[in-house]
């Protein structure tokens, strides 16, 4: 008898990616020594000593060039390999939509299957999440996972970070890599062989 498919709903940065990806290219452009352990939030502008508005004018020029060269999380490609054909992989991303070729491109150098990648330009996942009959969530932000597990009382896997700290909704499953978030899974939804 073949197991019930479940449609996973994805976040790509610092969740497919490694979470410390944006760390030498904000060393270098702001002249800063910081390490993962040094974001404690999401909005980094003020850990940088600049304005929202110099932040995000550097952030725009840089962007693509950050997304291009990130590295896959640990163990990301061999466990989201292992969850595709079992489970349908749908990534929601707030990357900016022009950045859509890129990201597939990335997707294919680095040998990540998916179903369907959306990007947003926007961390408001809930209704797309929805829209795709999302049944659990992996995210790296907190706050958008708190959305997720309120708004869709759906579970959320969240990848413990230094910048997502905080309470957590009930349906929040804190884990500290993608070997981690598999068992989560399969504790959650039974085995996926």
């Amino acid at each position: 008898m073949a197991k019930q498919q479940h449609k996973l709903g994805i976040d790509i940065d610092g969740t497919v990616t490694d979470p410390a990806t944006f760390v030498p290219f904000l060393n270098k452009a702001f002249n800063k020594n910081l390490t993962l352990d040094d974001i404690t939030q999401y909005h980094l502008p003020p850990l940088l000593g600049v304005t929202d508005d110099e932040f995000w004018a550097w952030m725009q020029k840089h962007e693509g060039d950050i997304y291009a060269q990130a590295p896959p999380a640990e163990a990301a490609k061999a466990v989201l390999s292992e969850l595709s054909g079992r489970h349908r992989l749908i990534y929601i991303t707030a990357r900016p939509p022009y950045l859509k070729d890129l990201t597939i491109q990335w997707f294919e150098r680095h040998g990540l299957p998916y179903d369907h990648i959306e990007l947003l330009g926007s961390h408001k996942k809930v209704k797309q999440a929805k829209q795709h009959g999302v049944e659990l969530f992996f995210e790296d932000r907190l706050e958008t996972a708190n959305a997720m597990a309120e708004e869709l009382d759906i579970p959320v896997i969240l990848f413990n970070t230094p910048y997502n700290q905080g309470t957590a909704h009930r349906l929040i499953h804190r884990v500290r890599n993608w070997t981690e978030a598999k068992q989560k899974l399969t504790l959650l939804f039974g085995a996926t062989d």
